[in-house]
């Protein structure tokens, strides 16, 4: 029952999503970019590169405001026959008592899969946030209705712990569960922190785990080192 009810409020957010975006199409706001690389591609604490290095690209519009954005990126994969993943989103940042909300609908697409392969999925995002001092919890509902490969429909859970330590350092602990149809659930958790080596660039180390007992490097541990520059 609770995840057929979270399900439904997530697919219901995406055509407010979509209009409020539209409305406010006439808001020049502004541009932000971020390029990186990591030694794994890490998703949902699993593999989307086979255990390999990958690099990535966003750009994002921000409305003058804040409450609207909207995003683009590319990212290198190992899925499906696929080298790359593209992402276009949409989404709102409301704030509400003293929370930090942030709901988005995405679009994946696997760019040359496989032929009969299912190259594409929607996701639908529901965050919520809360900073106290150096303290932050972020509490993270993800959905698709029809995921790539061979999974259909799939839920994430997950809960996170930050803190800074210093301006330049914070770390952060999560936990979450996936269930899925037609493909292993499974819970999985990471731990890690960040370094502002400059005001752009990024500096980041995070071990991932899982409890998923599949072989190959998917669902494998992994200390994971990456760099990114934003600008």
């Amino acid at each position: 029952m609770l995840r057929t009810l979270t399900n439904a409020a997530l697919l219901a957010a995406a055509p407010l999503v979509l209009l409020a975006s539209t409305a406010h199409a006439q808001d020049a706001g502004q541009w932000s970019f971020q390029v990186g690389a990591a030694t794994d591609n890490r998703s949902k604490d699993a593999s989307k590169s086979d255990g390999d290095p990958f690099v990535f690209g966003t750009a994002e519009w921000e409305s003058a405001s804040g409450l609207f954005y909207g995003l683009g990126g590319l990212e290198t994969i190992d899925g499906g026959g696929s080298k790359l993943e593209n992402e276009l989103a949409l989404g709102v940042r409301p704030q509400f008592a003293g929370f930090d909300f942030d709901l988005n609908v995405a679009h994946k697409y696997r760019v040359d899969a496989d032929d009969g392969y299912d190259d594409d999925a929607w996701e639908f995002t529901a965050d919520m946030k809360r900073s106290i001092g150096p303290a932050s919890a972020r509490l993270r509902l993800q959905h698709s209705p029809d995921g790539t490969g061979s999974t259909k429909a799939w839920t994430w859970y997950e809960g996170q712990l930050g803190w800074d330590f210093t301006p330049k350092l914070s770390g952060s602990v999560a936990v979450g569960r996936r269930e899925q149809d037609n493909a292993i659930d499974y819970t999985g958790w990471n731990i890690g922190g960040s370094y502002a080596l400059t005001r752009k660039m990024d500096l980041e180390l995070r071990y991932y785990d899982t409890d998923a007992d599949v072989p190959g490097e998917q669902y494998k541990s992994a200390l994971v080192a990456g760099v990114s520059y934003a600008f």
